[in-house]
């Protein structure tokens, strides 16, 4: 079983697994069009992370993907279901890895539909940025979570752009950035 990490898998991975691939997926895009309740959040004070969302255009989204050992399928699977429990739902997906020696493989892959309840959907960039700025969870900063993906996307992929994310990163960095100047 191989899983797609598109969040905070890229950096964040606490499973085992055997091998992975650097690659993307077809026919979708990342968006932080998801409320965190349970991480970056509370059900009072949602924060927002990241969803697949359908894209007509065929977009692409890069990621990893881990190639989990027979063994371990249902106790990685528990793990996960876990993790992303706050409506997120299994598919599969086809990878396409980067190194061109591989060939395309189905990838098991968590996204929140508009069907859940925690589904937030679009919103102005602005707003949602200030609601990740604001935003504190178990797990820490909703700011946290989107600099850590920013950062593991330029370092993994310093060529692809992903403008969803990085102009989210620019707004929360500023609002972040014009708190501390305020504090001194």
């Amino acid at each position: 079983m191989w899983v797609f990490g598109y969040g905070s898998l890229i950096w964040k991975v606490d499973f085992p697994y055997q091998e992975k691939y650097e690659g993307y997926i077809k026919g979708y895009c990342r968006r932080f069009w998801q409320a965190s309740i349970d991480h970056r959040g509370f059900p009072e004070k949602p924060g927002r992370v990241v969803t697949l969302v359908e894209s007509p255009e065929q977009d692409i989204v890069w990621g990893v993907a881990y190639k989990i050992a027979k063994e371990e399928i249902e106790k990685v699977k528990d793990h996960l279901d876990y993790r992303e429990k706050n409506g997120y739902s299994r598919f599969t997906v086809s990878f396409y890895p980067v190194d061109i020696s591989v060939q395309p493989f189905p990838c098991l892959v968590y996204t929140a539909t508009p069907e859940n309840p925690s589904y937030l959907g679009p919103a102005p960039l602005n707003k949602i940025a200030e609601q990740i700025s604001k935003s504190v969870g178990p797990s820490g900063t909703n700011a946290e979570y989107l600099f850590q993906l920013a950062a593991a996307m330029k370092t993994r992929f310093p060529s692809i752009e992903d403008n969803h994310l990085f102009e989210l990163e620019k707004a929360v960095r500023k609002m972040k950035g014009g708190a501390e100047e305020n504090k001194k």
